[in-house]
């Protein structure tokens, strides 16, 4: 099997992630942080968090598609939210929902962040695959 979802006794329940996946052989893929703009540059959904959630879920996606991946093949993701609050979390795991399999959620890491590059962006996703040769 060349992935591997593993959440072992000891460790908390999880809601949407794995705690470990281990993938062999395939092709790595590797996207970096991806957020909210169109193919001009332009922010998508400025001021609305869930707006910005979807529109960087579907550039994931277009990402993950030029490298012949898709989103069963993500192994770990990571969440970088500006001015993270308690009321957010519910957002980002309903938007994930839409794209990855709750049966093989990857591991995942969600950070909050003071700000991003760009004063307009509110969360930034980074991922890694692993597509299975």
């Amino acid at each position: 099997m060349p992935k591997e979802f593993i959440n072992p006794p000891g460790l908390n329940p999880t809601n949407g992630f794995t705690h470990v996946v281990a993938a062999t052989g395939g092709k790595t893929v590797h996207v970096s942080g991806q957020v909210s703009v169109n193919e001009k540059a332009e922010v998508v959904g400025k001021g609305d968090f869930r707006a910005q959630v979807e529109r960087t879920f579907e550039n994931l996606k277009t990402a993950l598609v030029a490298a012949g991946a898709t989103f069963r093949d993500v192994v770990k993701i990571t969440y970088f939210v500006v001015d993270l609050k308690p009321d957010l979390v519910p957002v980002v795991r309903e938007v994930r929902r839409q794209y990855l399999d709750p049966d093989r959620p990857p591991a995942s890491t969600l950070v909050g962040v003071a700000a991003l590059v760009v004063p307009d962006w509110l969360i930034e996703i980074e991922a890694t695959a692993v597509v299975e040769g």
